[in-house]
C-alpha cells in the first residue's frame, strides 16, 4: 500500500466480540449436513456418549450457525432456547464435534477459537481482516494444484492444511485513507526556499 499509512493495532484483538462484523461464509448444502449429523450420530455411538437435551439444542444451534463462531457467541444462543446451558457444556459438545470430524477448529491470532461446519466437500482457505475482524473464505485451485506440487516434489503426504492470510479488507481500507488527513493540507516536510 503505497503512500498510505495503516495504524498499527494488535492483531484481531476484537474478533468474535464485534457484533455485526461480517464473515463471508456460506451455509453448507442440505445433504452435507445430513451426511454431518449421521455421521455424529455414528461417533457418538462408537464413543458411547449419550444424546442429552442440552447436547442436541447445542448441536442444533450450531447446526444452524453461519460461519466462525466462538463458545461464547454460541452459549449466547443457546441460553436463548435453554437458560440452564453452561459454558463447560457448550465446551465439552464442541470439543466432541471436532473430535468427531462434524467441526473444525480454527485458532486465528487473537487467541480465540472458532468453530464451522466440517463441509469437506467445499474446501476453503481465509481472508482475516486485521482491522474489523471479518473472515472472508475463499477458493483457489492454483494453491491447491501449487501445495500437491511442492508435497510431491518433497515426497511428502499432505494430512491437512490451513490456509490463512492477514491484512487490512477493501472497507477498512477505504476508511482508513478517508480518515487520513489528505497531503494538500499537510505541511510540506521539505524545507522552504528561505530556509535553506
Amino acid at each position: 500500500m503505497t503512500g498510505q499509512r495503516l495504524r498499527r493495532i494488535p492483531p484481531l484483538m476484537a474478533i468474535g466480540r464485534l457484533k455485526g462484523v461480517e464473515d463471508t461464509a456460506e451455509m453448507p448444502a442440505k445433504e452435507n449436513v445430513q451426511r454431518l449429523r449421521q455421521q455424529l450420530d455414528s461417533y457418538m455411538a462408537q464413543q458411547g456418549l449419550r444424546s442429552t437435551g442440552q447436547r442436541r439444542v447445542i448441536v442444533d444451534q450450531f447446526f444452524r450457525s453461519k460461519g466462525h463462531i466462538t463458545i461464547d457467541d454460541l452459549l449466547e444462543q443457546v441460553r436463548i432456547e435453554d437458560s440452564g446451558i453452561g459454558y463447560a457444556t457448550v465446551y465439552r459438545t464442541m470439543k466432541m464435534l471436532a473430535a468427531g470430524g462434524i467441526a473444525n477448529e480454527h485458532k486465528f491470532t487473537d487467541g480465540m477459537t472458532r468453530y464451522e461446519l466440517a463441509d469437506e466437500e467445499t474446501h476453503h482457505d481465509h481472508l482475516i481482516c486485521m482491522e474489523c475482524g471479518r473472515i472472508q473464505e475463499f477458493e483457489e485451485p492454483l494453491i491447491e494444484e501449487l501445495q500437491e506440487r511442492i508435497a510431491k516434489q518433497y515426497k511428502f503426504r499432505i494430512v491437512e492444511h490451513k490456509h490463512e492470510l492477514y491484512g487490512v479488507c477493501a472497507q477498512c481500507t477505504a476508511s482508513l485513507a478517508a480518515a487520513e488527513p489528505s497531503s494538500a493540507t499537510q505541511p510540506s516536510t521539505r524545507p522552504s526556499e528561505g530556509n535553506r
